[in-house]
């Protein structure tokens, strides 16, 4: 927007209401941290999702010979359809065979996940709509959607309860203006893995309010020993899904952006209407890389499944050992992940009272021992901290040894925290008897 006049002389250009709306909300508390790390102690970031961040786990060479087998093809250097090349769409349909019945004709092709979930949301959703998202839950969903006039609205999952989700809060936050439910399977940043009763009993509230499902499963099949993944489009009989996945995690590629949406719409709910959207909405990028798109049917169909489970079993051993270590720092409480490479760990703050929040318990971890953990707030989840688990063993082990020291320096004995209880209690009797002595006097 442009603006100038003969009363205001200064040409003012301003941005548009799409980039002023836009907020990326880790990014902004981010920013707002006093995050400057101790310089006698090596820095340990245990926030970052980027699972090659650290250079200790790489994909197979089958990958890596994927693509350079696809620089020699013409057909890799020229633009692509908007939705993505037929052979690239029929592996991934092959690919994404537990997910129930696929073809070609199912698969939009996407610049990586975070993609393939503004183009499901953007189809589903007009401004002043809503959508339902877990809380703690990934906050790119209110980055897309705020931006496009779309509200978000949350839903709470049950830390007691190795975050189910509460069914009476899902439910209760449906209105008429409720475009779509969110479910993130396995969960970041939980660890989660839903159990099939669980994913039947949302999808019964779905049914039975007529909401389709923005199924987010790009930690599809990322799930420890005794869990299991099931595709939620898999159990669904009447509800539409758009699944929302792509290389990023499980083949540890994420710099190459490769995601997709696969539509599952068993009785033509969706129509005609919402597929030709997700094809308009796919010629604004003009599809993703054909580099990458061309070296996706190798990729997918020649993968060995011991790349996957040796990486599923480091980041399993990962959990166990950071549950192991944690659970040992007083005023902490790791929850036991499921799966994805993630762990949330409560921060018992009534044990810490020199802190107001958890971002002042991170700021001052990182200020004391150099460890940086992502704070619940940018979760929607107070009093709660995030670490990842893919980095090196002996790096991990050193961060949980600095965190559990930070803790036995700075926690409140229960007797101490009695005391305090007791003071506030007093301090609080103390300024109701002077306020009724002044209303007397008055």
């Amino acid at each position: 927007m442009s603006r100038r006049s003969r009363r205001n002389p200064v040409w003012e250009v301003r941005a548009s209401t799409l980039a002023r709306n836009t907020r990326n909300l880790i990014r902004e508390i981010i920013e707002n941290l006093d995050v400057q790390p101790n310089p006698d102690k090596q820095l340990i970031a245990l926030s970052v999702g980027d699972p090659t961040t650290f250079g200790n786990l790489n994909p197979p060479d089958q990958v890596l010979q994927a693509v350079r087998e696809s620089i020699e093809w013409h057909t890799s250097r020229g633009y692509g359809p908007a939705k993505g090349h037929i052979e690239a769409r029929q592996a991934v349909a092959e690919y994404s065979a537990h997910q129930g019945h696929v073809t070609a004709e199912d698969v939009v092709l996407c610049s990586g996940c975070s993609h393939a979930i503004e183009l499901a949301v953007s189809v589903l959703a007009d401004s002043g709509q809503n959508v339902l998202v877990p809380r703690p839950g990934f906050m790119i969903y209110k980055t897309l959607a705020e931006g496009l006039g779309i509200d978000i609205k949350y839903y709470n999952l049950l830390s007691d309860q190795q975050w189910r989700v509460d069914l009476d809060d899902l439910e209760n936050q449906i209105d008429d203006d409720t475009a779509a439910i969110i479910v993130i399977n396995p969960s970041n940043p939980c660890g989660s893995v839903y159990s099939r009763e669980h994913l039947q009993d949302i999808l019964e509230v779905a049914s039975r309010n007529r909401l389709p499902i923005i199924a987010d499963e790009i930690y599809e099949h990322f799930v420890f020993s005794d869990h299991e993944f099931i595709s939620m489009s898999a159990l669904s009989k009447d509800v539409p899904i758009l699944t929302c996945s792509g290389l990023t995690k499980r083949f540890l590629v994420p710099g190459w952006r490769m995601g997709w949406i696969v539509i599952h719409d068993r009785n033509d709910i969706f129509g005609k209407e919402v597929r030709k959207g997700l094809n308009n909405l796919a010629t604004r990028i003009l599809g993703p890389s054909t580099l990458i798109q061309r070296a996706l049917p190798t990729i997918l169909k020649n993968t060995p499944q011991s790349f996957f489970d040796e990486v599923v079993l480091f980041i399993e051993n990962q959990a166990k050992l950071a549950y192991k270590e944690l659970v040992l720092a007083p005023g902490l409480r790791p929850i036991m992940p499921q799966g994805a490479m993630y762990m949330m760990i409560e921060i018992k703050t009534n044990k810490f009272p020199e802190f107001k929040n958890e971002l002042q318990f991170v700021e001052r971890l990182m200020s004391e021992q150099s460890v940086f953990c992502l704070p619940g707030q940018c979760f929607e989840f107070p009093n709660y901290m995030r670490i990842v688990l893919t980095v090196p063993e002996e790096i991990l082990r050193e961060a949980c040894r600095r965190i559990i020291i930070f803790c036995q320096e700075h926690v409140v004995s229960r007797e101490k925290i009695l005391e305090i209880d007791e003071n506030v209690v007093v301090s609080s009797e103390a300024e109701i008897i002077r306020k009724k002595s002044l209303t007397t006097v008055t």
